[in-house]
């Protein structure tokens, strides 16, 4: 949580199952993710910068305007919720990452983004 501007944030992986191909090394996850606004300032997220490892130890980083093709605007004591997607090509992984936010006085700040597993059910191998 950002304590000035008391943001949350909590994702929610999905293993989507019907998309992957072990058999191909193609494993693809949902995640959705919701952005809590605590505080008494409206702000808005300005850009992502995602931090995504497999388990071989393969690392990429996704940067980006936005989240889903939008900037939303939280207004204090709301929330955006979004639902995006990651392939792997392991059958386990995490996420990590930053928001980069903005108050309407034009202030940045950064949000940090918990680490969350990604990992294929009932599969004995885990990142984490």
């Amino acid at each position: 949580m950002n304590l000035k501007y008391k943001v949350t944030i909590l994702v929610e992986p999905t293993y989507l199952e019907d998309h992957s191909d072990p058999a191909e090394d193609s494993y693809l996850w949902a995640y959705t993710v919701k952005i809590k606004n605590n505080s008494n300032d409206t702000i808005k997220l300005i850009s992502r910068h995602w931090k995504i490892f497999d388990s071989n130890g393969s690392y990429r980083e996704v940067k980006g305007k936005g989240v889903v093709g939008e900037q939303p605007v939280i207004h204090p004591g709301h929330e955006f919720e979004y639902t995006s997607g990651t392939p792997l090509k392991t059958s386990s992984g995490l996420m990590h990452g930053s928001y980069q936010m903005e108050d309407f006085k034009g202030k940045s700040f950064e949000v940090l983004i918990p680490p969350f597993s990604l990992d294929v059910p009932n599969n004995n191998t885990k990142l984490n």
